[in-house]
């Protein structure tokens, strides 16, 4: 999906956010801002938000001389997600389905979100998760592409919620142990997107296999890739896209069998879904 008026609003109030969490003195502050909206009278509506946003981030960390805007926020955020790890293993062990419950434990993970038009509590979300329906539910189609799937790329999205993908794994393992399940991380600092270093901090390395899809955007973007990863997202039997920028960067994708499960957090992509903002989503295309 390709930009709208909202976006470039919405990327100028993450300059803003930007400024604040780096604790930028008023002259950085402002230098910050203005250039992000000077660079917004050249956004290219033929892209998708994420790759505006890859240049945009990258022209502030030039600016900030911080390579990573966020790596102390990252550090919390996964600290936060890991205090609901006991929770959320009973949760899963003792449920009646415990797909379903994994699943939703993956998208309770999906408010960790930095660039988001609207933010939500990770305490609410896991409060009433496991009561809350799917806005547009796919789990029929999900099951069934599990039982016949003998490869599965799951690509991942925020740091924080890499926790709770690493629930959903493991729990997919269990249920599918034939399952050879490869995790895709960004191949930079961009937002608060997962890369390789917080996928080997958490683990995943001894968990599943690793793949570093190369890009630069908060989103998989298949052109952007490098060749392993686009042969990864070309061959598996199964791919699961996490979050709001995967979707925005997929939406549409040359292949079937791709699994998008985020929670709306913009009105853009609630149009998109036909959907409400603050809807959970488990959509198979």
């Amino acid at each position: 999906m390709t930009i709208d008026s909202a976006c470039v609003e919405c990327i100028i109030n993450q300059s803003r956010r930007v400024a604040e969490s780096i604790g930028a003195d008023a002259a950085l502050s402002e230098e910050l801002v203005s250039t992000v909206q000077q660079m917004s009278q050249q956004f290219s509506f033929a892209q998708n938000p994420p790759e505006v946003a890859s240049d945009v981030y990258e022209k502030m960390a030039e600016i900030a001389h911080k390579a990573d805007l966020y790596d102390e926020i990252k550090v919390r955020s996964t600290e936060s997600a890991k205090q609901f790890l006991p929770l959320l293993r009973t949760k899963i062990a003792r449920a009646d389905d415990k797909l379903l419950t994994a699943t939703k434990v993956a998208v309770a993970g999906n408010v960790i979100d930095l660039a988001a038009q609207v933010t939500f509590s990770l305490d609410e979300e896991i409060g009433k998760i496991f009561d809350t329906a799917f806005a547009h539910d796919d789990m029929d189609s999900v099951r069934a592409s599990l039982e016949q799937a003998e490869t599965l790329l799951y690509i991942g999205d925020n740091v924080g919620e890499h926790i709770f993908d690493y629930l959903y794994i493991e729990t997919l393992q269990e249920l599918y142990p034939r399952l050879l399940i490869t995790y895709m991380v960004r191949g930079c600092a961009i937002i608060n997107d997962v890369t390789m270093k917080e996928a080997e901090e958490a683990g995943f390395d001894s968990l599943c296999k690793l793949a570093d899809s190369g890009v630069n955007t908060p989103g998989f973007v298949y052109d952007r890739a490098n060749e392993a990863s686009q042969k990864l997202f070309d061959e598996a039997d199964l791919i699961i896209a996490k979050g709001m920028g995967n979707y925005e960067c997929l939406s549409p994708t040359h292949r079937d069998k791709v699994l998008f499960l985020l929670k709306v957090k913009c009105g853009v992509v609630a149009a998109s879904l036909h959907k409400e903002v603050g809807d959970i989503i488990c959509k198979m295309v």
